[in-house]
């Protein structure tokens, strides 16, 4: 172990393991009923879970023996009652160690170290590469998108007391903690509603306002105060970007009002933020001359936010050029005193605008179909007999369009909320600016005339082509879409009138890629590697037709959707991967994990800087893939989605998900206003089915098999090839092939197979269980011999001891949602008295919310 990371280690014991330990203590003083006896008997229950799980003892008997053992409870009524104050007290207990690990932020992560600016200004003075850095700043920037997607179990509120919590616990102010911890016992957990989409906009304003405009307002400040001549005002470096209110893609609740509400409400969060810090200003800008200035940008921007009809009389370059004349004052007749607090303000302007985050619309491909199909069947800008036409024909038509069509002239609700949204689009630029709303995501895409139906859209609401501000996204998701990605956009870039709109887009496609869909579609091996090679050819065919392509991940939390050690992935591209912008989707636990304090914000930011900044000045030294490596990459996907398939075809995969994990009762926790589904259809299928509950529920399992499932036996295939020497030299020498292992190694240190052990014998569901455990012992087995390490994450000692403590104190949650699961069953199969059903299912759900917040990024 190095040095730091033996520093970071002792730190954490010290800051989070010790702490939690003290401050645990606090608990038996919450206002709860009989607490401190719930308190004793949790911690009895703890430790009988992990002595009966050690005697192979199913969740079960745990539970039964553990009442007969400790309580006098005997009515099923009273047991279930002690159970929900079991949940109630580890619910609290997650949430104090989340805040202990953000307090500690600072002291266990080297936040200078590498990956950071100052490493990074480090290398670019020691080179002498001032030049070569102010070239590669003109156009590249990261992109964080903020997306609804429902992991997030945490409601505001509490949110908010993480946030104040943890800075307590910085502080080390005991009496704050012990009120703020009261404050949580009171505060409820469980939404009983579900949010609306706007609901999901407004809690994620909150992180806009208090942590990234913080956040990369320092960056942006850092590196213009070390390389004054590198950025430039017309490239903000970091952009935010937002989905709740615009992302429609199986989500019925998002309509247009939505879209517009949400929009505004983005423009007034983003004034309020710079109201507040003129109003700071203010009391230092003391001085002759800029009394009057001030003044002025006050009172525009207070009636603007506070008084009606005056949201359209204030603009980006309005507030820029007040503050620019402040420091013309300032530097001329004042000595350049406050400088810095100045400057800080004109650099959040000039990243946030007016618009604060630009708000993308995402529908699927299927809806617009049955849009245009609508149209056409009233004649409306297309031929009555569209729907008929070759595929080429429909394409020459959609292109074509010159008559608008009416929105308020159909009834159906998906074609009049679609024309009104291409409308509102128009709109919101208008009021927050080009980039308060300027991309259109195309989700299933899987075919060239699947982007022009959007081209053809907007071109029936109004739009004319030689003035469309708009990117058109294709979002490739499966293997074989991504398989026939390249083709699909040869097609397009040949398409005259397409090839005329990106002319106006500065010949810039941006090309979304998603892990989640394809991870649940292909497997983890299959899935990354798939999206590697299909980003490699799409950055040759866009070379080859003079256009920049400009990648964009969705990505979730865990491994199994693309999270994990994200900024070594794109540490590890190559030179064959466009390199022009780093854009990726932050999704709920990782937000407030990755960016839940303006240090961990700021530190993450940075690495994903860095990566996207070196790739270009300083190519790493390990080699990038040959030939050869992208063979035996490929044998190995091959292998892994061999290996995956058999799973996935096995009559009862789908079955076993649904009885023994928590997926069908998904929905009630009422963390996000999507459907579970997106189709509305009784039966369940794997392609209707979403990658969130799709993970989130292998994670509660305990088995998280679309994090590693198939890697073993592929690795063992190989080895039975003579090829394990070549797979180790790929693992020591390509940062890529690494830290897809290492991420594997994570999903893996996160399972728990004693959990669900007493299904292994089980006449329906054994076999299943089966080949899961003895696939996750395989690729256990393998991969400590092609890392020649003796247990996993080995070299990441923090994030090893995290996951340890974190899944310890959750136990007893994991127990208490088999044991529910269970007794469900016996209930279905009338084995078992009816009585308590109802409460068995809400404790079922209760006991999610811990699970997932203490996996921080477990869907």
């Amino acid at each position: 172990m190095d040095h730091n990371a033996s520093r970071g280690l002792q730190q954490f014991k010290n800051s989070v393991g010790i702490k939690f330990q003290l401050y645990n203590s606090l608990f038996t003083s919450l206002p709860f009923h009989r607490i401190e006896k719930t308190g004793v008997q949790l911690s009895l229950l703890l430790n009988h879970c992990e002595e009966g799980f050690k005697k192979k003892q199913s969740p079960e008997q745990i539970i039964d023996d553990f009442f007969q053992r400790y309580t006098m409870l005997s009515s099923p009524r009273e047991q279930i009652d002690v159970l929900f104050r079991f949940v109630q007290y580890v619910e609290r207990q997650v949430v104090l160690f989340d805040a202990l690990e953000d307090a500690a932020f600072k002291e266990v992560h080297d936040i200078n170290g590498a990956g950071s600016l100052k490493h990074l200004e480090s290398e670019v003075l020691q080179t002498g590469s001032e030049e070569e850095l102010s070239e590669k700043l003109k156009d590249f920037a990261i992109r964080l998108v903020l997306t609804a997607h429902p992991t997030q179990f945490y409601p505001g509120p509490v949110l908010g007391i993480i946030h104040d919590l943890s800075k307590a616990l910085s502080d080390n102010n005991a009496q704050l903690v012990n009120l703020l911890l009261q404050q949580l016992g009171k505060t409820p957990f469980f939404k009983k509603q579900k949010p609306t989409p706007y609901d999901e906009a407004v809690s994620l304003v909150w992180y806009l306002e208090n942590i990234f405009y913080n956040a990369a307002g320092r960056i942006v400040t850092y590196l213009k105060e070390r390389f004054p001549h590198a950025l430039s005002s017309q490239n903000a470096v970091i952009n935010m970007g937002f989905w709740p209110g615009g992302d429609r893609d199986g989500n019925p609740n998002v309509t247009t009002e939505t879209t517009l509400k949400v929009a505004a409400a983005l423009r007034s969060s983003v004034l309020k933020c710079y109201y507040l810090d003129v109003r700071k200003l203010k009391r230092r800008l003391t001085f002759r001359g800029l009394d009057v200035i001030l003044i002025e940008l006050e009172e525009r921007l207070y009636t603007n936010l506070f008084i009606p009809g005056h949201q359209l009389d204030i603009s980006r370059d309005f507030i820029l050029e007040k503050l620019q004349a402040i420091r013309d004052i300032l530097v001329h007749q004042h000595n350049g005193l406050f400088l810095n607090q100045l400057d800080l303000l004109i650099n959040k302007v000039q990243v946030f605008g007016m618009h604060f985050a630009s708000l993308d619309i995402r529908q699927d491909s299927d809806s617009h179909g049955q849009v245009l199909e609508a149209i056409a069947a009233k004649g409306a800008g297309l031929p009555t007999n569209y729907a008929q036409l070759s595929e080429e024909e429909q394409e020459r038509l959609l292109t074509q369009i010159s008559t608008p069509a009416n929105a308020d002239s159909f009834d159906d609700a998906l074609v009049k909320d679609t024309l009104l949204s291409v409308g509102a689009v128009k709109t919101i630029q208008q009021e927050n600016g080009e980039l308060g709303c300027h991309r259109y995501i195309i989700s299933q895409c899987n075919k060239a005339r699947n982007v022009l139906e959007v081209y053809g859209l907007f071109l029936l609401g109004g739009w004319k082509k030689a003035d469309m501000r708009v990117d058109i996204v294709p979002l490739f998701e499966t293997i074989d879409d991504l398989r026939h990605a390249p083709d699909i956009m040869r097609r397009l870039y040949e398409n005259e009138d397409y090839k005329s709109h990106l002319r106006l887009r500065r010949n810039t496609q941006t090309i979304m890629v998603g892990f989640s869909d394809g991870t649940k579609d292909g497997g983890y091996l299959m899935a990354n590697w798939s999206i590697y090679k299909a980003k490699e050819e799409l950055t040759q065919v866009s070379k080859e037709y003079g256009i920049d392509v400009v990648f964009f991940d969705g990505r979730g939390g865990p491994p199994a959707r693309g999270g994990g050690k994200t900024h070594k992935f794109y540490a590890s591209m190559g030179k064959n991967i466009s390199n022009k912008e780093i854009q990726l989707t932050i999704q709920g636990q990782t937000v407030s994990s990755n960016f839940g304090t303006i240090d961990s914000a700021q530190f993450n930011i940075e690495q994903l800087l860095n990566a996207g900044i070196t790739n270009d000045l300083f190519p790493r030294k390990e080699r990038l893939l040959d030939d050869g490596d992208v063979a035996l990459m490929q044998e190995l996907a091959d292998e892994g989605l061999k290996s995956y398939q058999a799973l996935k075809e096995h009559p009862l995969f789908l079955p076993y998900l649904s009885h023994v994990s928590p997926l069908k009762f998904y929905a009630e926790t009422n963390i996000g206003s999507r459907p579970a589904k997106r189709s509305a259809n009784a039966k369940l299928s794997l392609k209707d089915l979403r990658a969130i509950p799709f993970v989130g529920s292998w994670s509660q399992l305990k088995q998280n098999v679309p994090g590693y499932y198939g890697v073993g036996s592929s690795l063992k295939e190989l080895e039975s090839r003579g090829k394990m020497g070549q797979l180790k030299e790929l693992y020591r020498s390509s940062l890529f092939f690494k830290t897809l292992i290492d991420n594997c190694e994570m999903a893996m240190r996160k399972c728990f197979f004693p959990l669900t052990a007493y299904l292994a014998d089980d006449p329906q569901f054994g076999e299943i269980w089966r080949m899961i455990y003895e696939e996750y012992e395989l690729t256990q087995r393998y991969i400590l011999q092609l890392t020649d390490k003796t247990e996993l994450m080995a070299d990441y000692p923090v994030d090893q001891l995290s996951i340890q403590m974190r899944e310890r104190i959750v136990l007893p949650l994991t127990t208490i949602q088999q044991y529910a699961i269970c007794v469900i069953r016996k209930i279905e199969a009338g084995q078992h008295p009816a009585e308590g059903r109802e409460s068995l299912e809400r404790l079922l759900v209760r006991c999610s919310f811990g699970i997932i917040n203490a996996g921080r990024n477990s869907a």
